[in-house]
C-alpha cells in the first residue's frame, strides 16, 4: 500500500494509522500527505469486490447521496484513495438530546437514495425470495445451529419464512443501501452526514434502510420515538408518491422488515465470532434478539416464534456466554 502511495502516486506520507476495521474483510488506513487526510480503502481482491464500490460510489454521488471522493484507484491491488470524513460516526454523537436531529439529517440523505438514484444507471442486485431466503438461512445456520447447537424448529421457521419474504416483497423497490445505520454515517463538520459501506446496495424494500437507521443493532430508543420518527417519513414518503399504502400497512411492512434485518444481523454476529474471531459482536446480539421478540408480541402471526425464542434461545445463549 505505502509503495503504491510513494512510487506510484507520488505522495509523501508524513503519517499512516489505521482509521477502522469493520464485519468484512475490507481494512481503513488514515495517511497525512502534504497536510492533507486521506483514507486509504485496503479490499484484497479475492475477498472483496472493488468494482462494486466503485459502480455504486458512481451511481450514489450522481444522486446527490454524499459519499466520498474517490482520488485514486488500484484494482489490481484492491486499494483506494478516499476523501476523508474523519472519525466521528453517527454512533458517536446519538444521546437523548441529540437524536431528533441527528435522525431529521440521516433521513433526509436516505431521501436521496429513495427518490433520486436513478436504478437504471447500473443493474443492481435485486431483493427477491432467493435472496432473503438465503439471508434468513443465516440465522439458522450460524445462530441455531453453530453457536448454540440448536436444532431448527421446521414447521415455525418455515411459517416465519414465508410472512417475512411475503411482506418484504409487497413492498415498493427502492435503491438500498442494506447497512443504513449509526456506524456507516459520518458526522461532518457541517452538520451533515457523510455515507460509507455501501457498495452491497441492491433494489429491494422501501422500509428496509429506514428500519436499519431506527432499529439499530448498536443503539435502541424507546419505541414511541422510533415511530415517530418513522411516522415522518411516512408522511415524506406519501408526499412525495413513492407509496401509496396506509400508515398502519407501512408499520407492519417496517416492523416486518426489521424481523428479518435483525435475524440475518444475528446470524451476522454469531458468524463473525465462530468463522472470523471477531467476538466483540456477541455483545449486539441481545438487543437485536430483543427487537425480534418485542415484534412477534405485536403480531399474533408470530406469538409462537417469539415466544420460543425468549423462553428457549435467550436463556440458551445467555448460558453460552457464561461458559
Amino acid at each position: 500500500m505505502m509503495d503504491w502511495l510513494e512510487n506510484d502516486l507520488l505522495m509523501t506520507i508524513s503519517s499512516c494509522e489505521v482509521a477502522s476495521s469493520d464485519a468484512s474483510f475490507r481494512r481503513y488506513f488514515r495517511v497525512i500527505s502534504e497536510q492533507c487526510s486521506y483514507i486509504v480503502m485496503d479490499a484484497p481482491p479475492e475477498k472483496e469486490n472493488i468494482d462494486a464500490f466503485l459502480s455504486v460510489a458512481e451511481l450514489l454521488s450522481a444522486s446527490g447521496v454524499n459519499v466520498p471522493i474517490i482520488y485514486q484507484q488500484n484494482k489490481d491491488d484492491g486499494f483506494l484513495l478516499l476523501e476523508d470524513f474523519g472519525s466521528e460516526c453517527f454512533l458517536d454523537k446519538l444521546n437523548a438530546q441529540s437524536a431528533s436531529g441527528l435522525y431529521k439529517i440521516a433521513c433526509d440523505e436516505l431521501f436521496k437514495l429513495h427518490s433520486m438514484v436513478n436504478t437504471k444507471k447500473i443493474a443492481l442486485p435485486v431483493y427477491d425470495e432467493a435472496f432473503f431466503h438465503r439471508e434468513l438461512v443465516i440465522f439458522e445456520e450460524w445462530f441455531l445451529n453453530g453457536l448454540l447447537d440448536v436444532d431448527t424448529p421446521v414447521v415455525l421457521w418455515g411459517n416465519l419464512n414465508a410472512k417475512l419474504i411475503s411482506s418484504a416483497l409487497e413492498q415498493p423497490v427502492v435503491c438500498v443501501h442494506r447497512d443504513y445505520h449509526s456506524r456507516n454515517l459520518m458526522y461532518l463538520n457541517d452538520n451533515s452526514v457523510g455515507v460509507i459501506d455501501f457498495q452491497d446496495a441492491v433494489l429491494g424494500p422501501i422500509t428496509y434502510d429506514l428500519v436499519s437507521l431506527l432499529k439499530d443493532c448498536y443503539i435502541a430508543w424507546p419505541d414511541s420515538e422510533v415511530e415517530s420518527w418513522m411516522f415522518d417519513y411516512y408522511q415524506r414518503l406519501i408526499q412525495a408518491n413513492l407509496i401509496e399504502c396506509a400508515a398502519e400497512d407501512f408499520k407492519r411492512w417496517f416492523d416486518l422488515m426489521g424481523m428479518q434485518r435483525h435475524l440475518k444481523a444475528v446470524g451476522i454476529f454469531a458468524r463473525l465470532h465462530l468463522r472470523d474471531s471477531k467476538s466483540n459482536y456477541l455483545k449486539d446480539i441481545p438487543r437485536t434478539l430483543a427487537y425480534i421478540i418485542q415484534i412477534s408480541t405485536q403480531y399474533s402471526d408470530f406469538e409462537a416464534w417469539g415466544g420460543y425464542l425468549e423462553h428457549q434461545i435467550l436463556p440458551k445463549f445467555e448460558g453460552y456466554l457464561l461458559t
